[in-house]
């Protein structure tokens, strides 16, 4: 055996240390694999320990399918004070008192108070407006008066006394023609004997045509005046008589309209006090914001109101009710005449009955804090209120969907949701256990009534989601949506009807049919139809 030099002897003891590593980290490796299986085996048993499982035993009762859902307690008869103050402008009426909130009272006690310093200030102005109305009426009646007595005043005076006048000259007319005829004939049988010249002859002539001529001119007047100027005159007095008819109408009408402006503010100042119009307990008709509950208007002395505005509600006590919001997901379940449970926050010994009186068609409207969510309103008829509960309490409302008489029911800690069904997990023995998929029938706020997949007597487990491991759930199936994609490719219908007729930009996008990204000017990115063209598919 040659000798060993320094070297050898090196390398045999690099070998003997780098085999005493190896050995040291299988060494370790054996036992770290050891501690994790030990580790494993506890956690194992730990799992199927009995005082890890929380256990239920599967039933068959009566089982009530019920919906739990927090109102506020109302009246469903509010009798409203509202202001009747007529709006002037754009400024409103103040409130100078108001009765306390929540303060029992009378018929006929007094509850507010509004200013009435302006509206007494219309009264004077109102009273002075009427009686310049009355002294307007008595004119216009005199007026009237003066014009009926005009037209009889010239028929039975003045147009007979001119008529009997023109008479009277048509008389002395024809008498001064007669005359006149017989001196004329006089005169010509005198000229004839040669006793009176022919000179006189001639002005017996003339004297005949002149009397004939006033006889004519007597005549023409008579008939003028019967035949025109009374006509003339009847429709002067008669046209004096209707206008002074229509200004006594103007001026009872202005009358009757000051009178009733008089009356309504006097009636307006008398409705600045408002009294109770039935017995009640007193509401203040606040009003709140829907985003974050602030009050917009709250009812005190001081604040304005508007013409039609509520200031006080009296709620009927006999007639109470919970308006209550409900879920989008829950509400298809509910239907008018469902019975109900109401228990009041601040009476909680006391449990009262009721059914639902409405199911709104159409969701409340939502808030810039609700999201989302659609909420519909449900207004529970409280059956026998009694008088201690009042508007605004807080109630908690049990409406009784569905009761069945005998239901196979778990609690509702029992099933676990996976891929869109549910399971639970039945204990067969101390460890073995089987997983099965159960049909929910319905639910309430602690059980679940199962249709199919358990039976009575049989042992739940509750706490799954602690033992997940001892559960055997199906993979989930990834939905096959590739058509889709077939979908996606077909051109709209709606869209191609509106779509405008594209021009060509100048890149031959348009003419492709590729218009790809455009800017805010409606013009092509800068690339985007040479990404379409290097990549189709997008």
């Amino acid at each position: 055996m040659p000798p060993q030099t320094s070297t050898d002897l090196r390398r045999r003891a690099h070998r003997r240390g780098g085999a005493k590593i190896a050995l040291l980290v299988f060494t370790a490796l054996i036992a770290g694999a050891g501690w994790y299986g030990y580790d494993v085996y506890q956690e194992r048993q730990a799992q199927l320990a009995p005082d890890s499982l929380i256990v239920s035993e599967v039933t068959e009762a009566p089982f009530d399918h019920t919906i739990i859902e927090q109102g506020e307690i109302e009246s469903s008869s509010n009798t409203e004070v509202v202001c009747e103050i007529r709006s002037r402008g754009n400024t409103g009426t103040a409130i100078l008192w108001v009765i306390d909130e929540g303060t029992r009272v009378k018929k006929g006690d007094k509850l507010v108070e509004l200013d009435s310093s302006n509206l007494e200030m219309e009264l004077k102005e109102d009273k002075i407006e009427v009686i310049t109305a009355e002294a307007n009426l008595a004119t216009a009646a005199a007026l009237l008066e003066q014009a009926t007595i005009s037209r009889q005043e010239y028929l039975e005076g003045i147009y007979k006394t001119e008529e009997k006048a023109i008479l009277s000259e048509i008389a002395v007319a024809e008498q001064e023609l007669r005359k006149a005829q017989l001196a004329l004939q006089s005169s010509e049988r005198l000229v004839a004997k040669g006793l009176v010249n022919a000179l006189q002859l001639d002005a017996d002539k003339f004297a005949l045509a002149n009397t004939r001529n006033q006889l004519e001119a007597a005549q023409g007047r008579l008939r003028v005046l019967q035949e025109l100027t009374k006509r003339k005159m009847l429709v002067q007095y008669d046209s004096d008589i209707d206008a002074a008819k229509a200004n006594l109408s103007a001026a009872e009408e202005k009358l009757l309209e000051e009178r009733t402006e008089l009356k309504e503010i006097q009636e307006q100042i008398e409705q600045c006090v408002m009294i109770a119009p039935t017995d009640g307990v007193v509401v203040h008709a606040n009003k709140y914001s829907h985003r974050g509950g602030n009050a917009e208007f709250v009812v005190e002395a001081g604040a304005v109101i508007r013409e039609r505005q509520a200031i006080i509600r009296l709620p009927d006590p006999t007639r109470m009710q919970v308006r209550c919001k409900v879920n989008e997901s829950r509400i298809t379940l509910l239907r008018k005449g469902m019975a109900a449970k109401i228990r009041i926050d601040a009476l909680p010994d006391m449990v009262l009955k009721g059914h639902v009186a409405k199911v709104n068609r159409y969701a409340e409207p939502g808030s810039w804090y609700s999201s989302s969510i659609k909420e519909y309103g449900v207004i529970i008829e409280i059956v026998d209120p009694p008088e201690v509960i009042r508007t605004g309490m807080t109630a908690a409302v049990e409406i009784f969907v569905e009761q069945l008489p005998q239901a196979i029911q778990v609690p509702i800690q029992a099933v676990y949701e996976h891929d869109n069904k549910m399971f639970a997990l039945v204990q067969k023995g101390e460890q073995e256990f089987e997983t099965r998929e159960v049909k929910i029938a319905a639910t309430n706020d602690t059980m679940a009534s199962i249709s199919s997949g358990l039976e009575a007597g049989e042992t739940a487990v509750l706490n799954l989601r602690e033992h997940l491991s001892l559960m055997n759930l199906p993979e989930v199936i990834v939905e096959d949506n590739s058509d889709m994609v077939a979908l996606a490719n077909q051109p709209s219908v709606t869209a191609t009807a509106d779509a405008e007729p594209e021009t060509d930009g100048g890149d031959g996008d348009s003419a492709k049919g590729m218009r790809g990204p455009r800017d805010g000017n409606g013009k092509p990115r800068p690339g985007a139809g040479k990404d379409k063209i290097e990549n189709p598919a997008a």
